[in-house]
């Protein structure tokens, strides 16, 4: 018979908020194993902790990514985000493109231009034109959105 796991509220709410940290069994600083206001599972606590420690605490670098649980690689990440973000610039980013990586300017402006010749021509039939033109796939409804965006951006964003 299988034991049903305890739910545990503060990993969930750390785990919507992309902040779980992955190895918390990494984690070998002092502080942390001792006091029950650090939370190894917290992403963040821990990544500003192992800054702090360098920084306030003047241990050495290896030493503290070593007792954080990450290499120096990641300390010195940590600490550009801190510095150019403050405590925010340690929250990992949601997953995914940031933006249309497919259709570019160059892309969208075929695709406009394409349009203007002839106002008939179908979301469908464009994301087919670029296909052929630039050998990418991309949707019809992403291309639609692109030109909303396109068209929005040439207008102020006024309808």
């Amino acid at each position: 018979m299988r034991r049903k796991q305890k739910r545990d509220p503060k990993a969930e709410a750390l785990a919507d908020s992309r902040t779980l940290n992955p190895r918390p069994e990494a984690v070998r600083d002092e502080e942390f194993g001792s006091s029950e206001f650090f939370d190894a599972r917290d992403l963040v606590q821990v990544k500003y902790e192992m800054v702090r420690r360098v920084r306030v605490g003047g241990a050495p670098v290896t030493a503290a990514a070593a007792a954080f649980g990450f290499s120096r690689p990641s300390y010195y990440e940590a600490a550009a985000a801190v510095d150019r973000d403050g405590l925010g610039g340690l929250v990992p980013a949601k997953p995914g493109p940031r933006a249309a990586h497919k259709l570019t300017d160059e892309v969208v402006a075929f695709a406009r231009s394409t349009r203007e010749q002839d106002p008939s021509t179908t979301v469908a039939r464009l994301a087919e034109a670029i296909a052929e033109e630039f050998g990418i796939t991309v949707h019809p409804r992403s291309v639609e959105r692109a030109l909303v965006r396109d068209r929005d951006s040439k207008s102020g964003g006024e309808q």
